[in-house]
């Protein structure tokens, strides 16, 4: 590991002898030169105005016979640099001045503070500037230098024409840049007043634990009283952040509907500009437009949708910066984001740091080590080359936002700034301006970590997915805007089947649904308009393509095997729908979706959810004779990661070793790897990983192969579903596999053993066709219809009745 490298500056050191005078800067040397030589070209030009015939040569003699105190100036300023050039090299010399001359001289002012000294130097410096002119205005004029002050002011109101056409050419100019950046710093910013915006709180369905906090900050917003009066303060910021579509901006629209405020909406690339400085004017004017609001209206609340286009400053700046590599408050970054406990809590403030610092490490290439960097007082760790360093506010755009949600405070106006402090009157303070700021992002890891500080924005809030209970409340809201016959229950049932839907989601599919009731010229949403739409928003529509018959069946079967193995062992999953109609990536699919909302997962759950990843390859191998077709591959793939995570890191396995931070100590691995040496933790180990792993697999591929082999006519009364209908859904499968009446499917009919050995009759023959490459010899059996009175008897075991094709195609 490379050592930390310093970039603290340190300033270069003149080693000099001791006793002497510091060295004089170039700039200090020559500076008085300059100006006694531009005083001398200035006697110059004047004496060859008065004479043109005379020569510069001439005219520099004239002053030098003429001007002699000029003369003497320009040698005692040498004489000086002289003396100066001694004392920088000899201490005797530095000494004897010091004690003999400079010490006198400043006893005189030894007295003063340190205001007086610098008023008595000002006036001095305006005598001196004020003779010098007053001497040059004597040369030109030909009159004593304490008269010529006084002709100065008819001299300019001589050239006053002149001036006036040069600064009507300056103003000019400067008005075209002035108008080409102030039109360019309008627009982006969209005003509403009160009764503008007819959204409401109850308008906003899902976010109640949100919506309440934003509700206490309007209260303040109003009676701000009701805090200050205690000592506190009005919060003047929030940020929501969550996924997309959870409802933000409806919140921050439902604050503009309820306030009796004005409501200042900020387009997200409202300070994006082509050139720089825009950005900053923006700012500038959208506050002076804001405290104007605030004062006329008692309150205004200004809204910054997708914030994380505002930037950030620089590296490990935003949330990670703040909060470190653990993100909070900006853990969840996903609905499975919260499957853990908050761990780090546990440790102590060096621990914490040195797994920080680890989680650096891992995010960075492997080939570079972080280097110590001092950035605005501060030490942090970075890696070479800048690695996440943000562009954003390079303009000034950010800081400059930054400076007015909690800058300095100063005096406005002309009147206060300006006229009061002329007439010796102390300037009024400012006011307290009612500003609320508002924030929406998805991205909050992006925002600058000064920007999130308390005082800018004093309450964070997540807009998350919404709960079942939100979801509902949502269904039905929607819903009321449309005519459907949709029950209580189905409602429950939809807001089940659709985990983490958003608002946004909800609404289109709400809206898809009634774009399929129009289509099918009725008025009233239906069920099956939900479901039809639900499908199409899920899993997009299918390809205009038709398997040939053999390789239908096959992927019947492998779904089937999916399904039945879901519907038998996994509890804390439901079937949403099971499918063998192709897609842009699948040939068919069975998705899940969870019966309720939780926050934690289980070692036996995620056993479950392997077997039901073999059950493609189990149910192949078994129904195909040992032959599998490929694709199982990403079956597998999940099913393995799924072990790899529980048998390495979870703690699910038979070890409770972890993988992850083994190889992250150089500790794991098999011998030559990265670390470079063999871990004592393999030593320790009976098994490797990869050992532990397919034990693991094969133990519930097993169990898996011996379920569908016990169960085999389940799994072909569902492919038989599957090639009748091409989509099923999961009250179905789960009616198929019981043999009763499913919402959509009788799967009562496969209760016949007629059916069962029909079913096991055309598999025969598609497995001979897949052997052979051959057509199917049979047609797809047809399900017979079973007559009420022997399905409440039970007594239908083995009977062929005869049934209705009109209504079996449903």
């Amino acid at each position: 590991m490379k050592p930390f490298k310093s970039f603290d500056s340190q300033e270069e050191r003149v080693v000099t002898e001791p006793g002497t005078r510091k060295p004089m800067e170039a700039w200090d040397r020559v500076k008085f030169l300059i100006l006694f030589a531009v005083v001398w070209l200035g006697f110059v030009a004047v004496y060859t105005t008065n004479n043109p015939l005379e020569s510069i040569a001439t005219a520099g003699r004239l002053v030098a016979t003429n001007e002699w105190w000029l003369t003497l100036l320009i040698l005692a300023e040498l004489l000086r640099q002289v003396h100066y050039l001694v004392a920088e090299r000899n201490a005797a010399w530095n000494k004897f001045f010091s004690e003999n001359v400079v010490s006198k001289f400043n006893g005189i002012s030894s007295n003063w503070d340190d205001w007086t000294r610098y008023r008595v130097s000002r006036v001095g410096k305006w005598i001196l500037a004020l003779a010098l002119v007053s001497v040059v205005a004597a040369a030109h004029y030909h009159v004593s230098p304490f008269v010529a002050p006084f002709l100065i002011p008819s001299a300019i109101i001589s050239a006053l024409p002149t001036l006036i056409q040069y600064l009507l050419l300056i103003v000019v100019v400067v008005m075209q840049f002035v108008a080409i950046f102030w039109f360019m710093s309008k627009g982006g910013v969209d005003v509403y007043f009160p009764g503008d915006i007819k959204t409401r709180f109850s308008d906003v369905w899902g976010q109640d634990n949100v919506l309440d906090k934003v509700k206490e900050n309007i209260i303040y917003l109003k009676d701000p009283e009701l805090i200050e009066a205690h000592g506190g303060y009005v919060p003047g910021g929030i940020l929501l952040w969550g996924p997309p579509g959870t409802g933000k901006t409806l919140i921050a629209e439902a604050v503009a509907g309820e306030t009796r405020n004005p409501f200042v909406f900020v387009d997200p690339g409202a300070f994006t500009n082509m050139f720089f400085g825009v950005g900053i004017l923006k700012v500038k004017s959208l506050f002076r437009k804001l405290r104007k609001l605030a004062l006329r209206y008692g309150g205004v609340v200004v809204f910054f949708d997708e914030a994380d286009s505002l930037g950030s400053r620089g590296n490990l700046a935003g949330a990670a910066g703040q909060y470190g590599a653990f993100g909070a408050p900006f853990s969840a970054r996903s609905p499975l984001a919260s499957d853990t406990c908050h761990g780090i809590n546990y440790f102590s403030q060096a621990a914490t740091y040195s797994l920080f610092m680890d989680s650096l490490r891992k995010s960075a290439d492997s080939n570079q080590e972080p280097e110590l960097v001092r950035r605005r007082g501060v030490l942090r760790y970075v890696f070479p080359g800048g690695a996440g360093m943000g562009m954003g506010g390079m303009d000034g755009t950010l800081q400059a936002l930054l400076t007015e949600l909690s800058g300095l405070k100063k005096p406005r106006g002309f009147m206060n700034r300006v006229v009061r402090r002329a007439l010796g009157l102390p300037p009024k303070n400012p006011p307290k301006y009612r500003i609320l700021v508002m924030m929406a992002t998805n991205m909050p890891q992006s925002l600058d970590e000064a920007l999130l500080r308390p005082g800018r924005i004093d309450r964070i809030y997540k807009v998350g997915y919404p709960s079942k209970e939100g979801r509902v409340r949502t269904y039905k809201g929607y819903l009321s805007k449309v005519k459907h016959a949709l029950t209580d229950a189905e409602i429950d049932r939809l807001a089940t089947i659709t985990p983490y839907a958003t608002g946004a989601v909800i609404k289109d599919l709400v809206n898809e649904a009634l774009i399929n009731t129009i289509r099918e010229g009725r008025e009233t949403i239906v069920w099956s308009d939900i479901i039809k739409a639900k499908q199409l928003k899920q899993l997009g529509p299918p390809e205009d393509v038709e398997y040939i018959e053999r390789e239908r069946h096959a992927v019947a079967i492998h779904e089937a095997c999916h399904a039945f193995v879901a519907v038998k062992l996994r509890k804390h999953m439901a079937i949403d729908i099971a499918t063998i109609e192709k897609g842009g990536n699948y040939l068919g699919m069975v998705s899940n979706v969870p019966p309720e909302d939780r926050f934690t997962s289980w070692r036996s759950e995620y056993e479950t959810d392997i077997m039901v990843g073999l059950a493609s390859l189990a149910g192949e191998r078994l129904f195909y004779s040992g032959d599998n077709s490929s694709g199982v591959s990403s079956d597998l793939e999940n099913a393995t990661a799924l072990a790899a995570l529980m048998e390495g890191i979870w703690g699910m396995g038979s070890t409770i070793f972890s993988q992850s931070a083994s190889k992250a100590l150089g500790f794991g691995g098999e011998p030559g790897a990265q670390s470079g040496r063999r871990g004592v933790a393999d030593d320790a180990r009976p098994r490797g990983l990869g050992d532990r792993i397919e034990a693991k697999l094969e133990s519930l591929y097993r169990d898996v192969y011996k379920l569908l082999e016990d169960n085999r006519a389940s799994v072909l009364a569902i492919a038989h579903a599957l090639e009748t209908h091409k989509t099923v859904t999961g009250e179905d499968v789960e009616a198929i596999v019981e043999s009763r009446r499913g919402p959509i499917i009788d799967g009562s009919v496969y209760g016949d053993l007629q059916f069962q050995r029909e079913l096991e009759e055309y598999h025969r023959a598609a497995q001979e066709a897949h052997a052979t490459h051959s057509e199917v010899g049979l047609d797809l059996p047809r399900a017979r219809k079973i007559p009420l009175a022997l399905k409440a008897s039970g007594d239908f075991q083995g009977s062929a009745v005869a049934f209705s094709p009109k209504e079996d195609d449903r």
